[in-house]
């Protein structure tokens, strides 16, 4: 089973471009990220005339997930529990037909400017997922967190390391919130593959980030054990951001014996 994470930014803005990669690609299941659109507006003809079933959690001009399957998706759960007050659309999780596979998709905060309001958004949403991870992970089930984590994990992840030590994205606080998901007994799944450094998976769009490699890895896949029992490969796609009108992501892949 080939599963991807992309975050799109825009549906709307990445219409021809999400379409190309599902017929070029062809994920059995992908969740997308910043889809920047309420549901009843999600063009979803994209999407499901190319087979899929698709499940979304959309929020207006901001944020949204989805996940996508070619198999029927169960027990659909929208919102990251924990703050009933928090309204921003960033987490959904389905079960994948009968293959017992549970993805969580996610879009985790920023979390810049620090110090500040949103950057305490950003470890309190993290310590909210630890939570949920925790439960989920008592079903002893194969489970994949898939997403834009918005997290450098280790200055092996960034091209120029240097460049981020105050940024939100690679503060120690991050990380460390990071690295107590794999203690759960989560499996960065690139990582179990590919631990060389140099892969990234976001180019800016400024200052000519991309044709000079000036990358980051912020687009994660972690597995639980199950999961990872099942890791063939992982991988990161370049192609679609070479394409006119590109995301600043481009898709991360795992393949699971499922």
């Amino acid at each position: 089973m080939k599963i991807a994470t992309f975050n799109i930014n825009g549906i709307k803005a990445r219409a021809e471009v999400l379409g190309r990669w599902l017929d070029d690609s062809a994920p059995d299941v992908a969740v997308l990220q910043e889809i920047k659109s309420v549901d009843e507006n999600f063009p979803r003809e994209i999407i499901e005339s190319r087979g899929y079933h698709l499940e979304t959690h959309g929020q207006k001009g901001f944020n949204g997930v989805a996940v996508l399957s070619k198999r029927p998706l169960h027990d659909v759960v929208r919102g990251l529990p924990g703050d009933e007050d928090d309204d921003q659309a960033r987490w959904i999780e389905a079960t994948i037909g009968d293959t017992g596979l549970r993805i969580c998709g996610l879009y985790l905060p920023n979390g810049n400017p620090t110090p500040g309001p949103k950057y305490d958004y950003k470890l309190a949403w993290m310590a909210r997922m630890e939570t949920r991870a925790r439960a989920l992970m008592t079903a002893e089930q194969p489970l994949v967190f898939a997403g834009d984590y918005n997290v450098i994990p280790q200055p092996a992840d960034a091209a120029r390391p240097q460049a981020w030590t105050e940024d939100a994205l690679f503060l120690p606080q991050t990380r460390a919130a990071f690295r107590r998901l794999e203690v759960l007994g989560l499996y960065d799944a690139l990582r179990l593959r590919h631990p060389e450094p140099g892969i990234y998976s976001f180019w800016d769009y400024q200052a000519g980030a991309w044709p000079r490699n000036d990358g980051i890895r912020i687009d994660h896949l972690l597995l639980s054990a199950q999961a990872a029992d099942c890791l063939t490969d992982a991988w990161v796609e370049t192609g679609p951001r070479a394409w006119d009108k590109p995301s600043d992501h481009t898709p991360v892949w795992i393949d699971l014996d499922l």
